[in-house]
């Protein structure tokens, strides 16, 4: 828990109490459901929650407003956001049920209740959110327009999608013709893993050129 404290000194004695409890839900589920892989599992706190946490170095949700996490997984970011941001509302998808389903059973045994959870893919969605987060699902070119369409009309100023994604940037963005803002969360986080990690910004009106 000092890692977390230390990131984020905020956190109240609940929501860290709430991130501790995330890491033994998942160990459990781990074991029947592989959601990231054994190896990993050794160093959860630091390279999963807190890389979540990362996007929180950038963006501070207000209150009511909606997140989309798309290719959830494991609840990955969704779920470490959740925590930290209990008065914003977060919609987790990905397209394989067993995860959700996983994603569904931690989000009740931690009582979030501003969580929801579905099997389904971003293309498919209806309601509009006022940002998309997401961890290295797909390249910005492929990801964006998967997720364009789901933004609200009139949205605040920093909506858009915050996505964690590691190394050398560059061709991607340019690739997918997007105005982006890249932030190293090595600024943040003095951990090792952390020297090449990285939060994307794509403001929710770009368009790609």
């Amino acid at each position: 828990m000092n890692l977390f404290q230390q990131h984020f000194p905020t956190f109240t004695p609940q929501q860290l109490q709430l991130f501790k409890q995330f890491e033994t839900e998942f160990r459990i589920i781990n074991e029947q459901v592989n959601l990231v892989s054994r190896a990993d599992m050794d160093n959860f706190a630091e390279r999963h929650i807190l890389h979540s946490l990362g996007i929180a170095k950038v963006v501070q949700f207000p209150k009511g407003s909606a997140v989309l996490d798309v290719g959830t997984g494991g609840g990955l970011p969704g779920l470490p956001l959740a925590v930290a941001f209990p008065e914003v509302h977060f919609h987790l998808v990905d397209s394989i049920g067993k995860k959700i389903r996983a994603v569904q059973f931690m989000a009740g045994a931690l009582g979030l209740d501003n969580v929801t959870a579905e099997q389904t893919r971003a293309e498919q969605l209806r309601p509009k959110y006022d940002f998309v987060v997401s961890r290295a699902v797909a390249r910005l070119a492929t990801f964006h327009p998967w997720v364009a369409h789901l933004f609200k009309p009139k949205g605040l100023r920093e909506s858009g999608m915050y996505l964690l994604k590691g190394g050398d940037l560059t061709e991607e963005i340019a690739e997918s013709g997007l105005v982006a803002t890249v932030t190293d969360l090595a600024q943040f986080f003095p951990e090792e893993f952390y020297e090449t990690k990285k939060v994307v910004f794509v403001p929710a009106n770009s368009r790609a050129r």
